[in-house]
């Protein structure tokens, strides 16, 4: 059991990483979150009573305050990221002494352990700005949504964001061919299959490879095309968590797993090329990813055909208009050693990512 007071996040957004505070006597209870402390990968300072300002009270990012410790700390200075954890499920007085002390939070044990233990990772992660994620999604076949998907990739690579690439679509036939990494040393979507609660951001990343400035998680040459939902859940989020971009290539079927992508994503892309049959069948796509997608965009591919230009496809879709995606010269020719997509910095793919991507974080309030 776990319950709000306040609405005002830890202070842990800084993006610098901090050592939790506990405060408590009772040693069964410090056995405890210790424990969780030690699960979530964080060192912990321990104080018996109400320590000095400057000792981590006003400082540490996180403060674990014991039940039978709520009297000693209750004239303390007000902060926000204080949980009161204890143990009676059936103690009502537990929230009028939550609210004695600012907590943000009221903890019961054993319940809230999990929730407890990805609050103390955040901390120890260093957790602040989430990353902006993008999913693009062909509206048809061959709508080009891995090409858009890997451009976009490279191109936040290239401006200086930490970014990852995320091929969601095993059938897709693996991102890292298209930026010529199939060879590359890391692991792939089948390792991450046993996934559970929570995956460490910063484990995460430096178990993927790096192709081009940028990691990249996508899928092996065997025969798993399948990773639990919730693992795809705790992957992104871990993902997420360590900020900059996440770009996601989802596939055209909407299974549990990709629902899953669906609800961490801040921006859809849906790529249409612009001819009616194209048109007719990203309308189905939209209609099923808008269920769980709140923002939407279309992207749309030319040439077009008779009567259609990007602007009349977003309007027969009824949605925003992200932007015609141009075509680029050197995709089209034949042979090997290609250079992925979007890496010509002053190519028309390029252009159009790094003015999407100005616009997105301009949005969110990231740049």
């Amino acid at each position: 059991m776990s319950g709000t007071v306040t609405h005002d996040p830890p202070p842990a957004a800084s993006g610098r990483q901090g050592r939790p505070l506990i405060v408590t006597e009772d040693t069964a209870l410090l056995d405890d979150l210790l424990r969780l402390c030690a699960a979530a990968g964080a060192t912990p300072e321990v104080h018996h009573g109400l320590p000095e300002p400057r000792a981590g009270w006003d400082t540490a990012p996180l403060v674990l305050v014991g039940d039978d410790a709520a009297h000693r700390v209750r004239g303390a200075t007000r902060r926000r990221g204080v949980v009161l954890v204890g143990r009676d499920q059936d103690d009502s007085g537990v929230w009028k002494r939550a609210v004695e002390i600012g907590a943000d939070h009221v903890l019961m044990l054993p319940d809230g352990e999990q929730w407890l233990v990805d609050r103390i990772a955040d901390v120890a992660e260093g957790v602040g700005r989430p990353a902006l994620t993008v999913g693009v999604i062909g509206g048809s076949g061959g709508a080009g949504a891995s090409t858009l998907a890997c451009a976009l990739a490279v191109t936040s690579a290239r401006e200086g964001l930490r970014t990852l690439l995320v091929d969601a679509d095993p059938l897709g036939g693996g991102l890292d061919v298209l930026l010529g990494g199939e060879s590359a040393e890391g692991l792939r979507w089948p390792a991450f299959a046993a996934s559970r609660g929570r995956v460490g951001g910063g484990a995460l990343e430096e178990s993927l490879p790096e192709l081009h400035a940028l990691r990249v998680l996508s899928w092996d040459r065997g025969d798993c095309v399948a990773v639990p939902p919730q693992a795809v859940r705790a992957v992104l989020a871990a993902a997420r968590r360590r900020g900059g971009t996440v770009v996601v290539d989802l596939p055209r079927r909407l299974d549990d797993g990709v629902a899953e992508v669906l609800a961490q994503l801040d921006i859809g892309l849906l790529v249409v090329p612009g001819e009616l049959r194209a048109v007719a069948a990203a309308g189905r796509v939209a209609s099923a990813v808008g269920m769980v997608l709140k923002d939407l965009r279309v992207a749309v591919r030319g040439p077009y055909a008779p009567g259609l230009d990007d602007r009349e496809v977003a309007r027969l879709l009824a949605l925003p208009l992200a932007g015609e995606v141009p075509v680029e010269p050197a995709l089209q020719r034949p042979g090997e050693g290609k250079a992925p997509p979007g890496s010509a910095a002053r190519g028309p793919l390029a252009r159009f990512c790094s003015q999407f991507w100005e616009r997105a974080l301009i949005e969110a309030g990231a740049a």
